[in-house]
């Protein structure tokens, strides 16, 4: 078992605060477990809405679904976060597991970042170039889309299996988070993710979806269903990249940054490495919000679901009082 440490503070820890241990330790394990019980069932059931009853797939379509699978990959790795924690740091598996959970955490980030890129571009094309769309709704580029996703998150993030690391230390094996291994490698490392794997694709995104709106404002019937939908469908996005992204990225560099810097006072490391902390579960949320996400795709998910589980004769049920009372009165 390979065992490193690099500890947490560069200075003296005498009368400094622990707020960090007491947010991993009571924090983390409520918000991965809540996180894990929500995704796995809303995902499974996701992907059973997609492989049964959305016909036919289209290219946006098979992104989707590998968004569907990233997300479940994720929750593999969340049970064994949340006990690591909330057993305050007591890895009990082998160094393969403490990468591979760890591996799995970062693959779900950026693969999912990559597919929202690929969703925003196949958008774009199909709404500022619609003499394109027949062709970039074709299966098969949704099929290359996803293959270059995969290959590049995995080139991403392969680096995570050489350099995460165990600590073996008053009877209690801690399997290290990305941020708090070696600083020397992992400060460079984190800004080539965050250039490579957060930036681009975010001002992509950005690009991308300001040229979709100005193309929306075109026109009559700017407040279509279509294009209520196609707003509400880039405030989502927008949202998963600023609010669930943003902060992970600038905390973790901050994170990095406090231990690579020998005069780091003590209390200021240990709050920047509680805000990391709390960011985590926050970059995670986009598992959740991405089930909104294939409510608003187009890929008629929504009334796909409602065939599935019969929720479309409960509505009908539900709606002939009201069509009824509507009629009368117009009577």
């Amino acid at each position: 078992m390979s065992i490193l440490y690099y500890g947490p503070s560069n200075s003296s820890i005498d009368n400094c605060t622990d707020v960090d241990e007491k947010v991993k330790h009571h924090y983390l394990p409520v918000c991965y477990g809540a996180i894990f019980i929500i995704g796995v069932v809303g995902n499974i059931t996701a992907l059973l809405v997609y492989l049964v009853k959305v016909r036919p797939w289209k290219s946006s379509t098979i992104i989707m679904v590998n968004l569907v699978v990233t997300d479940l990959l994720f929750m593999i790795c969340l049970p064994f976060l949340t006990y690591y924690y909330s057993q305050k740091d007591s890895w009990t598996l082998d160094i393969i597991m403490c990468r591979f959970t760890h591996f799995i955490f970062h693959f779900n980030l950026y693969g999912s970042i990559l597919f929202l890129t690929c969703l925003a571009i196949f958008r774009y094309v199909a709404v500022v170039h619609p003499m394109h769309a027949h062709r970039i709704k074709q299966k098969h580029w949704g099929t290359l889309a996803c293959i270059l996703c995969w290959a590049v998150a995995v080139a991403e993030i392969s680096p995570i299996f050489n350099q995460i690391e165990m600590k073996l230390q008053a009877n209690k094996t801690y399997c290290f988070d990305l941020a708090s291994n070696n600083p020397g490698f992992m400060w460079p490392y984190s800004w080539v993710l965050t250039v490579l794997g957060y930036l681009v694709p975010l001002v992509v995104v950005c690009l991308c979806y300001w040229r979709i709106m100005k193309e929306l404002k075109k026109g009559p019937h700017k407040e279509s269903s279509k294009r209520v939908r196609a707003r509400r469908l880039i405030v989502l996005i927008l949202t998963c990249f600023i609010v669930c992204f943003l902060p992970f990225h600038v905390l973790r560099a901050l994170r990095i940054y406090t231990r690579l810097t020998p005069e780091t006072n003590c209390m200021l490391d240990r709050w920047a490495h509680a805000a990391y902390i709390i960011s985590r579960p926050i970059a995670a949320v986009n598992v959740i919000l991405n089930l909104l996400l294939y409510t608003l795709s187009g890929d008629c998910f929504k009334q796909a679901f409602l065939e599935m589980f019969r929720c479309d004769q409960l509505m009908s049920v539900i709606s002939k009082p009201a069509t009824k009372i509507t009629h009368d009165q117009s009577s």
